[in-house]
């Protein structure tokens, strides 16, 4: 999953800092709803007043092809940060080839290790069939909206010790293992690729992402995973499906530099036929909230090494199983040492038999860093998650 040293010492370049955790989560939320209330003016009679405040940004303006980069100023949470290529030029994807060391002008992989911020977009319909993983370079946004856009059948998406990333509207399926092979990260250097784990979304020390508005299924490993320090992360207005773990936040109970790990997961559809890992947390602090879980087998929130968890406003549809109405799982402890962690359920609906087993001492200063956003009441998910995955927005129309 490393790069040899010499690549390692590039990707490590100067514009890449390391986010700490955000210091005061009451101003975040003072400044989410400052922004929602502003792009509500701004779009005046265009609000669509969902309740969703990314959709309520950018949704309902007719003109969104022309005015793509404001969906940058559109995220919310942990992740709220991310820039993307909002301040560099607009690159359009024209050949869904892929050539891992010599990429072609026109191709997604030409794009994303351009030095440069780059916002991309799709000139058409394409099913692009990675050769090995996509090395993304710092501040990048790959825009799949007004065209059907699959990332699929090969290696998928990997952010690697970069920042500033947005990545909304593709759906990201069946992705496998690569590796063993030669991949270029950038313009000037490619470097020797060990075998990956066949993620769909793969965050490997990487700050500042946002995953918005995409449709996730059926990869070998995880469908997103992020681990080895990331932080400052959303995962918003997607929808998984059909995959057994489908989500890795923090690289092991042993690796304590994720106890720095600060993510949003908001707004989501969790749908048919997953398993386990929605997500599975370490160390860090994990803001779950407004997310409709219409299906688990095994169960639905869990985590090991003592993770700060905050459930808020979530809709949990048990299944029928008598045996998996747990919504949550303390893993590799006993409940002497897990009865301390810092668990709470805080509005969420429960339904068929749902259950949260809590932990920790419960008041909210336990919670301060595990707060990035104002959770909207249960009742309102389904209203809220309507438009999850990704939007068949075309040109010329509201998306």
């Amino acid at each position: 999953m490393r790069f040899p040293l010499s690549l390692v010492i590039i990707l490590l370049a100067p514009t890449f800092t390391f986010s700490s955790p955000v210091p005061d989560p009451e101003l975040i939320v003072q400044e989410v709803n400052e922004k929602v209330n502003a792009s509500r003016r701004n779009l005046g009679f265009l609000s669509c007043s969902t309740g969703n405040p990314i959709d309520d940004c950018w949704r309902c303006d007719p003109n969104w092809e022309n005015n793509r980069k404001r969906l940058a100023d559109c995220s919310i949470g942990f992740g709220k940060h991310a820039i993307g290529g909002k301040d560099g030029k607009i690159y359009v994807v024209t050949d869904p080839s892929d050539n891992a060391v010599n990429p072609k002008p026109g191709t997604l992989r030409y794009g994303v290790i351009q030095n440069e911020p780059l916002w991309i977009i799709f000139a058409r319909d394409m099913v692009i069939q990675l050769k090995q993983e996509l090395m993304l370079n710092s501040f990048k946004t790959i825009d799949g909206r007004g065209a059907s856009v699959h990332i699929a059948g090969g290696p998928c998406i990997t952010i690697q010790y970069v920042t500033n990333i947005i990545i909304h509207g593709l759906n990201i399926h069946d992705c496998k293992q690569g590796g063993n092979a030669y991949v270029r990260d950038s313009p000037e250097h490619y470097g020797w690729r060990t075998v990956s784990d066949g993620d769909g979304v793969s965050i490997f020390g990487g700050s500042h992402v946002w995953v918005d508005h995409c449709s996730l299924s059926n990869c070998r490993d995880g469908l997103i995973d992020a681990i080895h320090g990331s932080t400052a992360i959303t995962l918003s207005n997607n929808y998984f499906t059909h995959h057994n773990k489908v989500m890795l936040l923090g690289h092991s109970d042993s690796f304590t530099q994720d106890k720095n790990m600060q993510v949003t997961i908001a707004f989501n559809h969790f749908g048919e036929g997953l398993v386990q890992r929605m997500p599975r947390c370490r160390h860090g602090y994990f803001h779950v909230v407004n997310n409709d879980y219409t299906h688990w087998e095994m169960y639905a929130i869990g985590g090991s090494a003592e993770p700060t968890i905050n459930s808020q406003g979530n809709r949990f549809l048990a299944p029928d199983r008598i045996d998996n109405k747990e919504v949550t799982k303390h893993e590799d402890a006993p409940q002497s040492k897990w009865k301390n962690w810092n668990w709470r359920s805080e509005g969420d609906l429960m339904l068929n038999g749902a259950f949260f087993t809590r932990s920790g001492a419960g008041a909210s200063s336990n919670y301060a860093k595990a707060s990035s956003l104002s959770a909207r009441p249960s009742s309102l998910v389904g209203t809220i998650t309507m438009g999850a995955g990704s939007l068949g927005c075309r040109k010329g129309k509201r998306c």
